[in-house]
């Protein structure tokens, strides 16, 4: 994953919008799987094209819109929609857009996640007293996205993972531990694991956060 290691970073800071432009950076790829960023300047647009596959876009600054010809589906910062299939799907802002694409292919996709709906990750699951709560978003033998809610006090145990991670802080604060360093995180920031790095996460007060792991 070509992204910054063992550091807290914004996606949306390191991808600015060039006046005009429309700019995609691709941060991994696997086959037939990527991870891709998307920087859309005011009053820009990506034309519709029909895909075979859903796609998983995550806002993250900004605003947009996702059409096609039939509908017309909003976003503001920290909205998420998984694309429709199989008919012109098109991307357009007034003002700027900063998102994340992940490709959506022979993935087992949780049944709470609709193709065509305007949703937040964060809200998608609860907090519940002295526990966390795991939910697996999409997943198959390439790739896993789960979210997590942690109340507060609780924590995982220092761990290594089999892939890179990508984490995106969703809601509140905590503190990721990653080779013996602790770095404080809030909602909107990002931090990535190498693969095999050893790392733990610890709320402060109640956070939660999204996981993205490959596996090669």
């Amino acid at each position: 994953m070509k992204e910054t290691t063992g550091k807290v970073f914004r996606i949306a800071e390191a991808n600015q919008p060039v006046t005009g432009c429309t700019i995609s950076k691709e941060v991994y790829a696997s086959g037939r799987d990527y991870i891709s960023y998307f920087s859309l300047a005011e009053n820009t647009d990506i034309s519709a094209e029909i895909y075979s596959y859903h796609k998983l876009l995550i806002l993250h600054e900004g605003d947009m819109e996702v059409y096609t010809d039939k509908e017309i589906f909003t976003l503001e910062s920290g909205d998420c929609i998984l694309t429709p299939t199989n008919i012109p799907v098109g991307t357009r802002t007034n003002t700027k857009a900063i998102y994340t694409e992940i490709s959506i292919r022979r993935n087992t996709m949780n049944n709470a996640i609709k193709a065509g709906e305007v949703f937040k990750l964060a809200e998608l699951l609860p907090y519940q007293e002295g526990k966390i709560i795991n939910m697996d978003v999409a997943h198959n033998e390439k790739m896993k996205f789960v979210i997590m809610s942690f109340d507060e006090g609780t924590g995982l145990a220092e761990h290594a993972a089999p892939g890179e991670a990508l984490i995106f802080a969703l809601d509140g604060e905590g503190v990721i531990g990653y080779e013996g360093e602790a770095h404080p995180i809030k909602a909107g920031e990002n931090f990535k694991f190498a693969a095999g790095g050893k790392h733990w996460v610890k709320a402060n007060g109640r956070f939660k956060m999204a996981l993205l792991m490959t596996l090669e």
